[in-house]
């Protein structure tokens, strides 16, 4: 038996050749197929230069387990998961690896209706029986044919929107020479044809494999100044960049100016409330003031939640929330069945700025002055929980309110801290926000402070 070092909590990971190739891919694709037994799903694959490779392996695989599959082409996951919602189809499979160095490539599995497949939900069964390679011989083997899903899935991203309000913009789109710019092109051509006066202005626009601008993943600081450039020269209104796999995008002002996570968060669940108060928004809890604050506001109820979008994607079920955000820039969606989307954030964005009429960065500008934040900071420490237990006993005796959700949330009134153990590496990932209006100290005194005693 050999043992599968590419299968991940969430997701199969791994490096090319040795962790992934179309040996693995196709034991995926067959266990896949012999533990769920659909009849149909959906499979596309990212611009990478091994994944068009991996995939045609995993739908063998899939194929030789009695299961019929159509072949989307090159998609981003959220193409995937929308396949796998819509189409009379049991599951889907997308080859990517996001924003993963060049010699990687990874699988994101689901389910009928999107539903995740991750470690605790079939991930470990399918690792077992692909090591095993043990695999049952079926009488009829299954078939493949190519889909266009692009068409209906850009009228189902329409649907978020009311074209008659847009007002006219002007927006830099930033593909990372990924896979987001032939949904831009679609989209570009259905705003023509309804008269949805925005101008698009396209940078890295055309896929390519090779990524010649850098591997896209616009949360690296150095990533972000080809955007931002853009913004600034043609005066445009917003800037939007994505990953490869376009499941997460990343907004930029007017002024060409990075917005965090967080704040988008607040924008989204206030997009939702405009159109239906009343709604259940859900949130990470790492940074929760102004997501609370927008929520109140606009007649909302906040819903908090684990990170991780498996923990995310329950809890939203559980409670019917039309809405689900993470600082990270995973955006999920009741009706996108839950999933996240790469592509509606920004639509309800530019929603948002036509109905309120004001500029991105006075909408952002006003939550940032009532809740700065420090950002996720990341510390490699020998020991997490022994660290997290220090930290603890450092602000016991000043009785903060205390919050386990997701590691320890600890809330003094003026300001608060979440600071938590990485799932994936040795790290302390911490959080700071403060309330203005509390006559909380300048956020850099709290990121000196917990410094010191973290490193200390």
């Amino acid at each position: 038996m050999t043992k599968l070092t590419c299968f991940k909590a969430y997701d199969i990971r791994g490096k090319l050749g040795t962790e992934l190739n179309e040996d693995i891919a196709y034991k995926v694709g067959r266990a896949y197929g012999q533990i769920y037994q659909p009849k149909t799903i959906v499979v596309g694959c990212d611009i990478r230069l091994s994944s068009e490779d991996l995939k045609q392996a995993t739908i063998r695989g899939l194929n030789d387990a009695g299961v019929d599959v159509l072949d989307l082409g090159m998609t981003g996951t959220e193409e995937v998961y929308f396949g796998a919602f819509h189409l009379d189809v049991q599951g889907g499979i997308e080859i990517t690896a996001s924003h993963n160095p060049m010699d990687y490539n990874g699988m994101k599995l689901v389910r009928e209706n999107a539903r995740p497949i991750s470690a605790d939900t079939g991930l470990k069964d399918i690792q077992a029986l692909a090591e095993n390679n043990e695999f049952a011989e079926v009488t009829s083997k299954g078939t493949t044919k190519k889909y266009n899903i692009l068409p209906e899935f850009v009228d189902h991203l329409m649907s978020y929107i009311d074209p008659a309000k847009i007002r006219p913009m002007k927006l830099v789109v930033n593909s990372g020479n990924g896979a987001a710019g032939h949904v831009i092109d679609a989209i570009e051509i259905k705003f023509k044809e309804l008269n949805i006066p925005v101008e698009f202005i396209k940078i890295h626009h055309e896929a390519d494999g090779n990524f010649p601008n850098g591997i896209p993943n616009p949360i690296l600081i150095e990533n972000r100044a080809s955007t931002r450039d853009a913004v600034i020269k043609h005066s445009a209104d917003m800037g939007v960049a994505w990953d490869g796999d376009f499941d997460r995008c990343f907004l930029f002002d007017e002024k060409g100016q990075f917005i965090e996570g967080y704040y988008i968060v607040g924008l989204l669940a206030q997009a939702f409330l405009l159109k239906q108060a009343g709604e259940k928004i859900v949130h990470d809890p790492r940074l929760v003031w102004n997501t609370f604050d927008v929520v109140e506001q606009y007649q909302g109820t906040a819903i908090q939640s684990k990170s991780g979008h498996a923990f995310i994607k329950d809890v939203m079920r559980e409670h019917n929330a039309a809405y689900g955000g993470e600082m990270s820039a995973h955006h999920y969606f009741r009706d996108f069945a839950y999933c996240d989307s790469g592509m509606i954030p920004w639509l309800l964005t530019i929603a948002v700025l036509s109905e309120t009429g004001k500029s991105l960065s006075s909408l952002v500008e006003e939550m940032i002055a009532k809740f700065p934040c420090s950002g996720e900071i990341n510390f490699k420490v020998a020991d997490t929980q022994a660290t997290i237990q220090k930290i603890f006993d450092h602000y016991a005796n000043q009785n903060p309110v205390i919050d386990y959700t997701d590691g320890v949330s600890l809330d003094f009134g003026a300001w608060r801290f979440n600071v938590r153990a990485s799932n994936t590496e040795p790290l302390l990932r911490l959080n700071i926000e403060s309330r203005a209006d509390q006559n909380a100290m300048p956020m850099q005194n709290y990121v000196d402070e917990l410094s010191r005693i973290i490193l200390g």
